[in-house]
């Protein structure tokens, strides 16, 4: 069963202690794709490194709205060049944040804009960070019509229609198992299988029954049993087509 991990963080401190270990372990239970991506300045050196000594790992090149001070245009340059890679397949992890607020609200979207124009100069799609930033994500997504995926999506059904109108797709990940998540089943039901990405986002969001654990890609196999359930197909179906749209997205 192929699994393929379309958002991960297997750079941070997290797995300093095991990382390699830890890999070797995806692979030996069915990974075959990880698209981990950049988040910081510091990310820009240490992602590209690690995906050069996996053959199985791909990166995205981006800022993450927590992670903006300090940013220049020196920054979007390094990005640039990091984007003539041939490991490199996506622009991200990118996006609005008005959760933590790292960094004032126009400051955000301006670097949300200026990557996604860089990624679209390069025929490149972006990977979507948006949390509690619903209406000016959709905005830009709105003016600027790039490729992408929404990462972690936690939208309402009515924002799931728009994006996916748009021609994206939507990152399903663990936040889709928890209890809590009352809008997860709505947008599962109007999401064609066609147009959804495992992702695990490790080492966050474990989903149930590990949920409060380090996440890895390999326990995208909980997130693919729900989905499974909802769409009322087969799992080896839901692991089939999840891989091919990572294909079709990213282009490998």
């Amino acid at each position: 069963m192929p699994i393929f991990d379309t958002h991960a963080h297997y750079d941070d401190e997290a797995f300093d202690a095991d990382r390699t270990a830890v890999l070797e372990h995806q692979k030996q239970n069915g990974v075959e794709f990880i698209l981990n991506c950049c988040a910081s300045l510091e990310s820009l050196t240490r992602v590209p490194q690690l995906a050069h000594e996996q053959d199985f790992m791909y990166f995205a090149a981006g800022l993450h709205p927590e992670n903006l001070e300090g940013a220049d245009d020196s920054a979007l340059q390094r990005i640039a060049s990091l984007l003539q890679d041939p490991k490199c397949l996506a622009v991200g992890e990118i996006g609005l944040d008005y959760y933590w607020n790292a960094s004032p609200k126009e400051v955000q979207i301006e670097w949300f804009r200026r990557q996604t124009v860089l990624a679209k100069q390069h025929g490149l799609p972006i990977v979507v960070h948006d949390r509690e930033a619903h209406g000016d994500t959709v905005a830009v997504l709105r003016e600027l019509r790039p490729r992408g995926v929404l990462h972690a999506f936690s939208g309402s059904a009515e924002m799931a229609k728009e994006v996916l109108a748009m021609g994206m797709y939507l990152g399903i990940g663990g936040a889709f198992t928890f209890k809590n998540n009352k809008k997860a089943p709505e947008v599962l039901a109007v999401t064609p299988l066609e147009r959804m990405l495992l992702e695990t986002d490790c080492p966050y969001l474990s989903p149930v029954p590990l949920r409060g654990k380090r996440n890895e890609s390999r326990n995208i196999l909980h997130v693919a049993e729900l989905i499974a359930a909802h769409k009322s197909v087969g799992l080896q179906e839901v692991l089939d087509v999840t891989a091919q749209n990572a294909r079709n997205l990213f282009g490998f």
